[in-house]
């Protein structure tokens, strides 16, 4: 079971103190997933073509999604693979790979640059036209979570709690940031996002950070949760779930923490719920979608917080991070299904299956397409009319 207590301390030191306490979770999740019932669909839902693309994230604990750009949808491996597939039939462009390598952070995508961090600390750029090499960055610590690229910055996370600027010209450091790390945490990152002239991160501290993209100095920081208790696993707090940048709003949800919405500028708090998530936030015009880590979905009011509604029906199935597509929130299982919820009031609208892996990183979502990553490195495409 995914994020099982794996409590070996000495393990996160003989792999150099990054925090392989490996999914780790709450103790009462070890409840068999809820069975699912028969639906009736509500959601006109249709598989447009689904591929295989290496082996995913495999058991690296990372959760790998496609990258999307234009019309070309991109994919990494643990098997050292990286493609392009035309987003709209899955015909593979271009493929390169290096069996040395494993990637297991991204891919991120943006023009002519595509982006992927691996477990070794390598970091790549790669041409979006043709898959040819065009720098590499070096640093100690894995990456495993997605970079960022934009406002003439690649931003990367690394394991160790160190948060690169790169040029994504050259792939040079421009800055670095340091924050400190428990000793142990959950497994994952937040991906970072930029906007505004910051770079925001959610760390295994509970801390969510913004930092200028020009010099990488500390702008503001806020805490998400706060970890209680006698023992290091009592204490763990993390914010390791999906971030959500909105015009002036972050969105972020943690573990043993809050659902909380902070302005961009200032870190000021919007608003704030009491929510333990593994999963981060999905957000939407009305709605901010997340699941707690017991697998239960809510749905809060965008501009208040209030509580529009709470869907059970998927309990202890270990969901994936959401995201919204038109009037529905999409996000896949531990088995492999797809589910599609009601945003107006969480009803379970259709449901479709990639697969019999896990599904744990975030649908991309483009117009009315979803295309969704197993662990696998299976990649399906479904239109939602």
């Amino acid at each position: 079971m995914r994020r099982a207590f794996v409590l070996v301390a000495a393990v996160s030191v003989a792999l150099g103190g990054c925090n392989w306490l490996r999914n780790l979770g709450k103790k009462d999740n070890v409840e068999p997933p809820t069975p699912l019932v028969d639906i009736t669909s509500t959601a006109n839902v249709s598989r447009v073509w689904s591929t295989g693309t290496g082996k995913g994230a495999g058991e690296s604990g990372a959760r790998m999604r496609p990258a999307l750009d234009g019309d070309r949808l991109y994919v990494a491996g643990v098997d050292g693979s990286v493609q392009a597939l035309d987003a709209s039939s899955g015909k593979t462009l271009w493929s390169v790979r290096e069996k040395k390598i494993r990637w297991s952070g991204g891919p991120a995508a943006q023009g002519d640059l595509v982006v992927v961090g691996a477990l070794d600390g390598t970091v790549r750029g790669f041409s979006a036209s043709d898959g040819s090499e065009r720098w590499t960055f070096k640093i100690n610590s894995e990456v495993i979570t997605a970079p960022a690229i934009a406002d003439g910055l690649v931003a990367v996370r690394a394991q160790d709690g160190r948060l690169y600027g790169v040029d994504p010209a050259d792939g040079t450091r421009k800055w670095v940031y340091e924050q400190s790390v428990p000793i142990l945490s959950l497994r994952g990152n937040a991906s970072p996002q930029i906007g505004s002239g910051f770079v925001f991160g959610g760390y295994d501290s509970g801390r969510v950070v913004a930092v200028r993209t020009s010099d990488g100095a500390q702008a503001w920081t806020q805490m998400l949760s706060v970890g209680e208790g006698r023992t290091e696993v009592e204490r763990l707090s993390d914010a390791d779930g999906n971030l959500v940048l909105d015009g002036n709003e972050l969105f972020a949800a943690g573990y043993r923490g809050q659902l909380a919405v902070f302005y961009a500028d200032s870190g000021r708090p919007a608003w704030g719920r009491e929510l333990s998530s593994f999963a981060g936030v999905a957000v939407g015009a009305n709605a901010v979608v997340t699941s707690d880590a017991e697998g239960n979905v809510w749905a809060f009011d965008r501009n208040s917080g209030a509580n529009l509604w709470k869907q059970e029906a998927l309990k202890h199935r270990w969901l994936g991070s959401p995201a919204i597509v038109g009037s529905y929130a999409v996000m896949g299982d531990l088995e492999g299904y797809v589910h599609w919820l009601r945003l107006d009031d969480g009803a379970i609208a259709a449901r479709e299956r990639l697969g019999k892996k896990p599904i744990e990183s975030a649908p991309v979502v483009s117009g009315d397409m979803v295309y969704v990553e197993d662990v696998a490195g299976h990649v399906g495409a479904y239109r939602t009319q």
